[in-house]
């Protein structure tokens, strides 16, 4: 484990198997949960790979410990998004969301990465994928959530929708199909910053190119403000290249993060030290590489292999 500080916030990384560092973790100390876990089978040259039909099964002690660890306060976003068998999208996803909620969890909300810049290509059943799932879940039905950090400019639509209001635009208007929603058109006159939508519109680039995913620092960047305050603590159990961390960090929060390939714990290190302006770490303690205390069967289910 090593401990890297910027400003006032302490960064922890750990080179572990999450499930086991997960143990050691206080219940009820994370304030916020972000990852991307190794995808089903799409991840087979780093990770080894983790068969559809076995995901639910591989995935479930790990988020029983999340669960467990973070505050009554907290928010857990799981950035995940079904692979193609056999010519349809596998269910694991949706298996996953309902044996988490039998868990304990609240699926509270469904957010979607549109992908801007995703790459062009052609398929004989489908078009290219852009978008992918970003899931919130939460212990309790009231959480932290700090709206206007990341409140985001009317635009431009407000200077011609605005400048005429009608007698309905004055007052609220209810839904015609009696949901009990309703609009009044007339209150954002004169604002200049409104809550963005569940869609976040975000590039894929990032300075994580030693990786095999690229995990934006926008994406973490957006939901540490919007879930936590300066001095939380934010948990990424599967680490990468560490983009989680340093952008906790640049904000004045805390992290935890794990990663369980000695590579990508190398590259998270050197990357926080970069990108943080850091030198040297402030404590280092002695690392030993994962892999050395398993065999080969238990590589295997470690790394979810089929």
């Amino acid at each position: 484990m090593q401990t890297l500080t910027h400003r006032n916030t302490k960064a922890d990384f750990y080179l572990e198997d999450c499930l086991e560092v997960l143990k050691n973790i206080p219940k009820d100390s994370v304030d916020l949960i972000i990852t991307s876990p190794p995808y089903s089978d799409q991840r087979n040259g780093t990770y080894g790979g983790i068969h559809p039909d076995k995901y639910v099964e591989w995935f479930l002690p790990r988020t029983s410990e999340l669960l467990r660890v973070l505050k009554p306060t907290g928010t857990f976003i799981l950035n995940i998004k079904e692979k193609v068998v056999n010519g349809e999208r596998h269910t694991y996803v949706l298996n996953l969301i309902n044996e988490m909620r039998r868990q304990g969890w609240l699926w509270t909300e469904e957010l979607i990465w549109h992908k801007r810049n995703c790459h062009p290509g052609k398929w004989p059943n489908r078009f290219r994928d852009a978008w992918e799932r970003l899931l919130q879940f939460n212990k309790n039905k009231k959480f932290n959530m700090y709206q206007e950090a990341v409140m985001v400019p009317i635009g431009d639509w407000a200077k011609t929708r605005l400048r005429n209001l009608s007698e309905t635009d004055k007052r609220r208007d209810n839904s015609r199909v009696g949901s009990g929603f309703g609009k009044n058109i007339s209150n954002w006159v004169g604002r200049e910053m409104v809550y963005p939508s569940n869609v976040l519109y975000l590039a894929t680039e990032s300075s994580n190119k030693s990786h095999s995913a690229t995990f934006p620092r926008s994406l973490p960047s957006w939901f540490i403000k919007l879930f936590t305050k300066s001095g939380d603590l934010v948990l990424d159990p599967f680490l990468g290249s560490g983009t989680t961390s340093i952008s906790a960090s640049l904000l004045n929060r805390n992290s935890i993060g794990i990663e369980i390939l000695q590579e990508y714990y190398d590259i998270a290190i050197e990357r926080f030290n970069e990108e943080t302006g850091r030198k040297q770490p402030v404590t280092t303690n002695k690392l030993v590489k994962i892999e050395e205390n398993f065999s080969e069967n238990q590589l295997s289910l470690l790394y979810g292999q089929a």
